[in-house]
């Protein structure tokens, strides 16, 4: 796209030096910002860089490369961006296939001002997601939790939704260049999404050139991967947890956004820091425990510090005992090593410093708040289905903020196999205390008493909750409390994970045989036939999460794929990169919306 759409060169970069300006909206900003840096947009020619929106003055005898999302607004900009003759031509790239009637307008819009000229190439790039890391992508879709969720939604809304997220999902499949088969459980979002999905590839797929006729880019492998969509009610504890791993703790306390979080320097100040794959040590150690990644910036720091030593020891810094002046072209070849070293050297100090930095705000967050006490108690909750009283009213009125209060008693409500009524007051009354709103607490607890009075209803009032559970939760209630076993199995292996690999093999298995089966290149049959044709084993799999993600699930799948012999690949994506606050704040939502508010002396709305 940087090279005006002709193929790069062996080096990556563009063929001939064309200066440029880029110009790009909010969204497609973030779709570029994890992926190239500003010396990257040197290389390929670009010099200066602008968002669609601001005022812009002329540059003449410059390419414009335009790089938005097909909306009225942008077409009515680069209309008037043409005929105000700003640039000396206009590159246009839009994040997803433009819709007719605005191709029509961008027509008209320039045929009228006689700028139509201006306009030499438009583009579908199909890239409506952002890309964080080589198997993790969001489709950057805010609050789709609560829009999916919200018991006043009607069925236009949800249809909305549903449509921008298998559009998504089809910018990603475009890209990888592959047609998956797709595989989720029946009814609710994750069914809806993935029945748009298999109809918009198979329209697709009809059409003379197609995108996917290429062949992937995927891997090397010729067999086809399997594409696996869950919604957040699937398994709602991972969204919610504290998490004692170095990627999802900086993610939850620092805020990593976009593979970037603002951390205090040592003199004062912000200092902004990027955790990207150009990062050798957050590559390496981010799945690690917090405790061990500590020690290996320690160890990271004493290796580095030995090999500065040596390279003083072998062009005399300390001790000038090897220039005695005879060997002069074996000094002379230290010299040179040691100067060789020198970018090194710094590369890995200035690693080893960003990191120890990020731990130390980490390590003050974890003391103030006790983070590893929850961590911990919130596992073994999952694990032993239960906690004692006190210990659970010890953890409410110890350490934490008020929101790490809340989790942890959400978790609790998950966690229990029943609820007792004086246990959950009691929890209600500590977080009044410490002046918690409670409206997350209270929407959990509505839809986990709505799950045991599924259960224990006789079928002919059933339907009737039935009915009325569909239509309040938009169909996504039954998997809020599947049991602990269904939690957390004893290898701390997520629920998530158990049910990929089930997919991943193919085989008879009672966990997944009611799962649906979506293949855009069969012939259409009845919806989700199972069985006929499960082409498994697989090894590449795209799990796809509708309501929000986070980097537990992601940390979990990768830890899966690298354990297999051979290994496998599995790409993680989501609607949106939530952390526990976020993702509880959307259930806050969801109970103001339901009338239940943070106080508990208001009676239920009858419905």
């Amino acid at each position: 796209m940087l090279n005006l759409n002709q193929p790069l060169n062996a080096t990556g970069t563009a063929n001939e030096e064309v200066y440029k300006i880029l110009i790009y909206d909010k969204f497609c900003q973030n779709i570029l910002s994890p992926l190239i840096h500003v010396k990257d947009l040197r290389k390929h020619g670009v010099t200066l860089y602008f968002l669609i929106d601001k005022d812009r003055k002329p540059v003449h005898d410059v390419p414009a490369v335009y790089f938005v999302q097909p909306s009225q607004v942008n077409v009515q900009r680069i209309v008037a961006d043409a005929s105000r003759s700003l640039y000396d031509s206009l590159h246009l790239n839009f994040s997803s296939s433009i819709p007719r009637p605005l191709l029509e307008d961008l027509a008209s819009g320039t045929l009228n001002s006689e700028s139509i000229d201006k306009i030499l190439k438009v583009h579908d790039q199909y890239l409506e997601f952002v890309t964080l890391e080589h198997n993790l992508f969001s489709l950057a879709q805010k609050f789709c939790y609560v829009q999916l969720n919200d018991p006043s939604a009607g069925d236009r809304e949800i249809e909305e939704i549903v449509e921008k997220v298998a559009s998504g999902l089809f910018c990603v499949l475009a890209t990888l260049a592959v047609v998956p088969v797709i595989r989720c459980p029946s009814g609710g979002p994750a069914e809806m999404v993935a029945s748009v999905l298999d109809q918009k590839l198979r329209d697709h797929l009809l059409s003379k050139n197609n995108l996917f006729t290429e062949g992937g880019g995927f891997a090397s492998s010729f067999q086809r991967p399997v594409l696996c969509i869950f919604d957040r009610n699937f398994e709602l504890s991972v969204g919610i947890q504290h998490d004692f791993r170095y990627l999802t703790l900086v993610h939850d306390v620092l805020g990593l956004r976009l593979n970037r979080l603002s951390v205090p320097g040592e003199k004062g100040g912000m200092r902004s820091c990027e955790l990207d794959s150009s990062d050798p040590f957050w590559v390496a150690n981010g799945s690690l425990e917090f405790p061990e990644v500590a020690v290996e910036i320690e160890t990271q720091l004493n290796k580095y510090k030995k090999d500065v030593d040596e390279v003083n020891r072998r062009t005399g810094g300390t001790d000038g005992a090897e220039f005695d002046g005879t060997d002069l072209i074996g000094n002379t070849k230290h010299l040179m090593n040691a100067v060789n070293s020198l970018p090194e050297l710094t590369e890995r100090k200035q690693v080893i410093d960003k990191h120890t930095n990020i731990a130390t705000v980490l390590l003050g967050e974890i003391k103030e708040r006790s983070l590893d006490s929850y961590a911990k108690k919130e596992n073994d909750m999952m694990v032993r289905g239960g906690i004692d009283r006190n210990e659970l009213l010890g953890v409410l009125r110890g350490k934490g903020t008020k929101m790490d209060k809340l989790r942890f008693a959400i978790i609790y409500l998950i966690c229990s196999e029943s609820i007792n009524p004086s246990e959950v007051e009691a929890i209600e009354t500590s977080l009044r205390e410490s002046e918690v709103d409670t409206c997350a607490f209270q929407y959990v607890k509505k839809m986990k008493s709505l799950n045991v009075s599924l259960a224990s209803s006789n079928s002919a009032s059933r339907s009737n909750i039935v009915d009325w559970a569909e239509k309040l939760y938009g169909q996504s209630i039954s998997a809020v409390t599947a049991g602990v076993k269904n939690l957390l199995s004893s290898d701390r292996q997520l629920a998530l994970t158990r049910i990929v690999e089930a997919l991943m093999e193919g085989r008879p298995n009672p966990d997944v045989d009611s799962y649906l089966v979506f293949d855009p290149r069969a012939p259409k049959s009845g919806s989700g036939t199972s069985g006929s044709h499960l082409k498994g084993p697989f090894k590449e799999a795209i799990v796809f999460m509708i309501g929000g993600g986070n980097y537990m699930e992601y940390g979990s799948l990768q830890e899966f794929a690298q354990r297999q012999q051979p290994v496998k690949h599995v790409i993680y994506g989501t609607t949106e990169i939530l952390t526990g606050i976020e993702f509880v704040e959307q259930l806050t939502v969801l109970g103001q919306k339901m009338g239940l508010g943070g106080t508990v002396a208001s009676p239920a709305p009858t419905l």
